[in-house]
C-alpha cells in the first residue's frame, strides 16, 4: 500500500505555477528523498500534503486518506517538521512536549517524552524556553514533538538546516528506524549526498515538475554507469533540460 500518492497535483499563485501536473507515490515503512533545486516546487509539495495549502487542483492521499475531503483523518496521522519551525518562544523544551501530547491526545505521554529529550540529547534543555534555543536546538525540540504522537507519515522539509554533524547523524538514524518500525518518511532536500545513505525512494522535481519517481535500484539502473546517486540526479535534470547544458 501506499503511504502517499500524488496524481496531476497543481497550485498555481495568481501568474507563478508552483506546481504542474507532479504525480508520484510514496509505498508504507519507506524513506523517500523528495529532491530539487530551489523553486522545484518541494515545499509547495510538501505542505500541501500536510493540508497547510489547498491545491489548485489534482488529488492528494496521504495514509489513505483524501486531504481534502478528509483533512482531520491525515491531521491526525502525519507531522511536519519545515526548515524554521515556528516553536512557542514563551514555552519550555517540556512544555512543548505536553502541548502536544494534549493536542493529539497522548495518554501517559511522559516516558515517551524523556526518552525523546535522551535520545536527541535535549535532557539539559528541558526548562529552556525556545526563545533561548540555538537554530539546531529548536529543530531538534521540532523531531521530537513530531515524533511524539507515532505519527504514521512523517514530513521533514530541509531538515538538516542548522544541524551539526552528530546532530544530522542522529536524525537519520531516527528516520530510518521509524521506516522499519512501519512509519513512512518523505525528506525534502536540495543535498541528496546528505540523505542518499536511507533513502530507498528517490522523487526529483524541477520547475514544478515530476521528472522522476521511482525506487533508488530503479535510479540506478536507468543510469548504470553514474556512481552516487548525486550523478543520477545530475543525469535525469540535464535530459530534462539538455539545451540549457554543453
Amino acid at each position: 500500500m501506499d503511504a502517499i500518492d500524488v496524481d496531476d497535483f497543481r497550485k498555481v499563485y495568481d501568474s507563478t505555477v508552483a506546481a504542474d501536473g507532479i504525480s508520484f507515490s510514496l509505498p508504507s515503512g519507506t524513506v523517500g528523498a523528495l529532491i530539487g533545486p530551489n523553486g522545484a516546487g518541494k515545499t509547495t509539495t510538501i505542505r500541501a500534503l500536510c493540508g497547510i495549502i489547498r491545491p489548485t487542483s489534482g488529488v492528494l492521499r496521504v495514509a489513505g486518506f483524501d486531504v481534502q475531503t478528509e483533512p482531520l483523518q491525515v491531521k491526525q496521522r502525519v507531522a511536519y517538521v519545515p526548515d524554521d519551525p515556528p516553536l512557542f518562544e514563551t514555552l519550555t523544551v517540556w512544555e512543548h512536549l505536553k502541548f502536544v501530547a494534549s493536542a493529539y491526545q497522548v495518554a501517559d505521554f511522559q516516558s515517551e517524552a524523556e526518552q525523546l529529550l535522551c535520545q536527541l540529547n535535549l535532557e539539559n534543555k528541558r526548562t529552556s524556553l525556545a526563545s533561548e534555543l540555538s537554530r539546531g536546538m529548536r529543530q531538534k525540540v521540532a523531531i521530537a514533538c513530531a515524533y511524539l504522537h507515532s505519527p504514521e507519515v512523517l514530513f521533514f522539509d530541509e531538515p538538516l538546516t542548522g544541524l551539526d554533524p552528530a546532530a544530522i547523524r542522529l536524525l537519520k538514524q531516527t528516520m530510518s528506524e521509524k521506516a522499519e518500525q512501519g512509519a513512512t518518511v518523505l525528506v525534502s532536500s536540495h543535498l541528496l549526498a546528505l540523505v542518499e545513505d536511507i533513502c530507498r525512494h528517490l522523487i526529483i522535481l524541477r520547475q514544478g515538475k515530476c521528472l522522476f519517481s521511482g525506487s533508488v535500484d530503479e535510479a540506478r539502473q536507468t543510469y548504470p554507469e553514474t556512481g552516487s546517486l548525486e550523478d543520477v540526479f545530475f543525469r535525469i535534470t540535464e535530459q530534462a533540460h539538455p539545451s540549457q547544458h554543453g
